[in-house]
């Protein structure tokens, strides 16, 4: 893989997961009680043996930029980077990317100062384990100049994705961006027994692809106008190029609305999760904070991720995930939440914090009932709140939350006072 560079897309300015993408880049956005959504791609690169990456973005960088430099740091010896590419003004282009290959085309000038033969594009916002170097002898065996990396899908579920399809050589013949329900008929591929007896004869893009260097600097340069990976390269590359799928039967989610990350996350607390955080042989990594394990009193916990530095006292914690440095004071009860923890402890002087922005006491104080929440970083919560969304709200907000899809989410930094009610 020492040939093979990594291009991790950024997205842009992350609408549907709003307000967690407020003040951080997609890329940015916690997960898991301790790591980040950015972390999942860079891990599947660093245990594939790709150590050279770039991750392109243009909204909300800063966070993304501190996560990475305190995270990943190469040795002289191995060698490698880790790099954020921020959107830049250049004598070519002083416009902001206008789609996931125009990202690659105005980054093209970082991208062409190193030597590589393949280029690995990947999203930030997606939670899977992938060895890419299977992927790559997939796409050398099959001479392909262009691979798609597809995962079986229902016919109900097609309309969300890029439908692929396929011969039986897996070499792609057609491209359908989100085909509605009722055009699906022909648009099957040829599948494995057990994913055809399930329904899933339907290939989804999964937004990987491995390039041939010079494949992507042409189809990049010969069509200036084609701004979007999913809905004009991969196209024009099956009309111009060789274009194979690589069939990938492992979990898979993407990761782009609130809904989806509530869901994603509470997930990864039950017992038997469809993705593995415990997996020895693909590690997900992130930044070594060098914490304290948690510490839990007089409390019932069930189905929950309590993370690092955690103080919980006497409380219900159930179908939760608590982000680090998290506090739940006397007798609260969380249910069914996403808490992202915090930057700071509780107990700090602010006077002495090296962060100043936040309020001066995050975390839960007592006698407050959670359920149906997300918790972003830093909230303070008061006493004897309830935040449960009792009323049913869809779509709404007020003084420090957001309603999503019917999930509370209160924002970074908020303050929600004694005794609301949410």
């Amino acid at each position: 893989m020492d040939r093979v560079l990594a291009v991790i897309l950024g997205g842009g300015a992350g609408t549907r997961l709003f307000p967690l993408t407020a003040q951080r880049a997609k890329p940015a956005v916690p997960l898991g009680g301790k790591y980040r959504l950015v972390d999942v791609p860079i891990s599947n690169c660093i245990n594939s043996g790709v150590n050279r990456i770039f991750v392109v973005t243009q909204f909300n960088s800063a966070s993304l930029n501190d996560h990475i430099a305190r995270s990943y740091l190469f040795d002289r010896f191995r060698g490698g980077f880790v790099m954020v590419l921020a959107a830049e003004q250049t004598p070519g282009s002083v416009e902001w990317y206008q789609g996931t290959a125009d990202a690659v085309r105005q980054s093209n000038v970082h991208i062409r100062s190193y030597a590589h033969e393949q280029v690995l594009i990947l999203s930030g916002d997606q939670l899977y384990t992938m060895d890419y170097r299977l992927m790559l002898e997939h796409h050398l065996r099959t001479g392909a100049d262009v691979t798609v990396a597809a995962t079986p899908v229902v016919a109900d579920d097609a309309p969300g994705f890029g439908i692929l399809r396929t011969d039986a050589e897996h070499r792609i013949t057609e491209f359908h961006e989100k085909p509605a329900r009722g055009d699906l008929a022909g648009k099957e591929s040829p599948v494995e027994p057990e994913m055809e007896a399930a329904g899933r004869i339907y290939l989804a893009s999964m937004g990987i692809y491995i390039f041939d260097c010079q494949v992507l600097q042409e189809l990049l340069d010969v069509h200036p106008e084609a701004n979007d990976f999913g809905k004009h390269i991969i196209p024009l590359a099956i009309g111009e190029r060789k274009v194979v799928s690589y069939p990938f039967k492992g979990y898979w989610n993407d990761i782009g609305t609130v809904r989806s990350f509530f869901d994603t996350n509470l997930m990864l607390a039950e017992p038997q999760p469809a993705f593995n955080l415990f997996d020895e042989q693909m590690p997900l990594y992130t930044n070594a904070r060098l914490l304290p394990p948690a510490k839990v009193t007089r409390s019932r916990i069930e189905n929950a991720i309590i993370s690092e530095a955690c103080v919980v006292i006497d409380s219900d914690v159930s179908h939760a995930v608590i982000g680090i440095r998290s506090y739940l004071g006397a007798r609260t009860r969380i249910h069914r939440t996403v808490m992202m923890g915090a930057d700071y402890y509780r107990w700090e002087d602010p006077a002495s914090r090296s962060r100043v922005e936040g309020p001066a006491h995050p975390g839960v104080d007592e006698d407050t009932t959670i359920e149906g929440a997300i918790i972003d970083k830093n909230a303070s919560i008061g006493k004897g709140c309830v935040i449960t969304n009792a009323a049913g709200v869809q779509e709404g907000e007020g003084p420090g939350f957001y309603i999503r899809d019917g999930i509370v989410v209160i924002v970074k930094n908020a303050e929600i006072a004694d005794g609301t009610v949410i």
